[in-house]
């Protein structure tokens, strides 16, 4: 993949808007008032008004995330294909490309934070909302095995819908695969942390994602396996307020913190400082 095209920006309203789009207001969906892109570009791509957070692309999280241009991507070039033949998956991939700029659901490479060097993985919710099908399984698990190998830590940021129902079985295969990844990177003792983002849901919740030794979530995220309008259809009763959100999960113990969108770079270069990588 050529340099130039590691960095186009998705097209959405928010990241391809040009310098002189800038100042165009969009509204916010939650408090339905008009701001400027320019303002909630500078905010984190958060609401000014309200603190909603807006949908932030893979690449655009790492650039956030990491040290200036540290970042070197790895299987670039991976992409799905229709391997059992599900009606209408090819027109699905070319539509998702297209909206993502991606070649897949999950960007994947080396970066440095604070100056240590790390494995990362992010997920992108424009990719058919983030779900995992073979090619995200196998890009992820080969980035463990290479931080396994050369005993880097990793950073993995989720967003996902879950297992990628176009591909079948073959997709709900993944869960195990990189799993058993995971288990190989964490018994060389490497470190792992995740940060769960709006929503991490399905086989992704049910797997790496809450594997890590550190599991971090943004302000407000879903959390959770099942939807909740399945949950509360299957046990006919209804959910308590904040159900599946970050900090109810947290107070069930599920994740360790919830940190704003604003201070997870330090956050993050505090927490590899403290754990001696290098």
């Amino acid at each position: 993949m050529e340099l130039k095209k590691l960095f186009l920006k998705a097209d959405n309203e928010l990241e391809s808007a040009p310098n002189k789009l800038l100042g165009r207001k969009i509204t916010c969906k939650k408090c339905e008032n008009k701001i400027s892109v320019s303002k909630i570009r500078k905010n984190y791509f958060i609401c000014p008004q309200c603190g909603h957070y807006f949908t932030v692309r893979a690449r655009r999280r790492i650039l956030m995330l990491t040290d200036k241009r540290s970042f070197i991507e790895m299987d670039a070039d991976l992409e799905s294909k229709n391997i059992i033949s599900f009606p209408g998956y090819e027109e699905k991939l070319a539509a998702a490309r297209e909206k993502s700029r991606e070649n897949e659901g999950v960007i994947c490479g080396t970066a440095t934070i604070w100056g240590r060097k790390i494995c990362i993985f992010s997920m992108d919710a424009n990719f058919m909302m983030g779900s995992m099908g073979a090619v995200v399984g196998e890009k992820i698990t080969r980035l463990f095995e290479y931080a396994t190998d050369n005993k880097l830590p990793v950073l993995g940021i989720t967003v996902s819908g879950g297992a990628r129902m176009q591909e079948g079985m073959i997709s709900l295969m993944q869960m195990s695969k990189v799993s058993a990844a995971v288990k190989r990177h964490s018994n060389s003792g490497g470190l792992y942390i995740v940060l769960m983002t709006n929503p991490t849901t399905g086989g992704v919740d049910a797997s790496f994602a809450m594997q890590a030794d550190i599991t971090l979530a943004e302000p407000g995220a879903r959390v959770g396996f099942a939807g909740p309008r399945i949950v509360e259809k299957t046990t006919n009763q209804p959910l308590p307020k904040g159900f599946q959100r970050a900090e109810s999960v947290l107070k069930c113990g599920f994740i360790d913190d919830i940190v704003p969108r604003e201070v997870q770079m330090d956050y993050l270069g505090k927490l590899l400082e403290l754990h001696g990588e290098k």
